[in-house]
């Protein structure tokens, strides 16, 4: 077969344009964090005994899989085990008025409580901080307790290492690994704007995508690493256990019957999938059936028109080369 007539180069531009989330953008919203960060700690060099022990830049802008249309800055706060309440409604309320009391110049209406986190707004720029309470109790790899946004369980996670997973997989496969992690996001919201019964997590696509690059499924070709990831999931179906062995042998990891089954590689006992149906799965299933295709025939395509217009089903109207 001859090149296609829409190429590696092709969705490189697309993806310039409308995927990523552009890098003066990226500076300016980690600097915002960096800002609450530094902030809290100039507050415990003379409050060594609060509550609060540290900040971290966390989610896709930490790991530079952010996309475009990013509307917030996720940011894990580290907090005292022994002090904090459990329940997640009275920690994020504990949580807010500790924020307060270490923010003194925001006005109590810019460091909001939420169902799961708290929300500091920054008036000059209407960015929006969402900061997610971890309980800690001193472990030097800055392990930590989440509270399960889900079914309310306390689940070990560690913003460092999770980072530290990510940037290995960048690093073996250069810029590749992040931007097709940002491409399958694009197409992931896509299909939940179609339907909002579509169910396919962030940090399930960047463990799905870490899982191929780690097994040898080249990602320097776009649209072939695209066709191969999609492939994956139409024809695997989930039938395969997703783990990783950087922190802990898969072996490890308890048996269990849920339809999907991909470990969190900090920590074996939590099924990033748990609560996904068989109806969820078969939704992501055929949504990837149906890019695949799409993918398929783009790279079969005689004229670029055509190829567009193959694209276009996977990635939106938007898309042009």
């Amino acid at each position: 077969m001859g090149t296609p007539p829409v190429t590696h180069d092709d969705i490189v531009r697309f993806a310039d344009e409308r995927v990523n989330l552009k890098r003066d953008d990226a500076k300016e919203l980690r600097e915002q964090a960096n800002r609450l960060r530094e902030k809290l700690e100039n507050y415990l060099e003379e409050h060594p005994d609060f509550d609060l022990r540290k900040m971290l830049l966390s989610g896709s802008l930490a790991k530079g899989t952010a996309l475009k249309s990013i509307s917030d800055i996720d940011v894990g706060c580290y907090v005292s085990s022994e002090s904090a309440p459990e329940k997640i409604s009275d920690l994020v309320d504990w949580l807010a008025k500790k924020l307060r009391t270490a923010f003194p110049n925001f006005k109590p209406e810019q460091v909001k409580p939420k169902e799961y986190s708290v929300a500091v707004n920054f008036i000059s720029t209407g960015n929006e901080v969402d900061i997610v309470p971890i309980l800690y109790d001193g472990d030097p790899k800055w392990r930590g307790y989440l509270v399960s946004q889900d079914t309310g369980e306390k689940l070990m996670t560690s913003v460092p290492m999770h980072l530290e997973f990510i940037r290995k997989r960048k690093n073996a496969n250069d810029k590749h690994f992040a931007q097709l992690v940002r491409l399958m996001k694009f197409w992931c919201k896509l299909q939940k704007a179609a339907d909002d019964g579509f169910r396919f997590k962030s940090f399930m696509v960047e463990l799905i995508v870490a899982h191929l690059a780690d097994r040898g499924t080249p990602l320097g070709d776009y649209p072939r690493a695209l066709a191969a990831i999609f492939a994956f999931l139409a024809s695997d179906e989930f039938r395969t256990t997703i783990a990783f062995n950087d922190y802990y042998d898969p072996k490890t990891c308890k048996v269990t019957n849920d339809p999907m089954r991909i470990w969190d590689p900090v920590n074996c006992e939590n099924n990033v999938a748990k609560l996904y149906t068989a109806s969820n799965k078969d939704k992501i299933v055929q949504a990837a059936l149906d890019a695949g295709d799409a993918v398929d025939s783009a790279r079969r395509a005689i004229t670029k028109g055509e190829a567009v217009r193959f694209w276009q089903k996977v990635f939106g109207s938007s898309f042009s080369a």
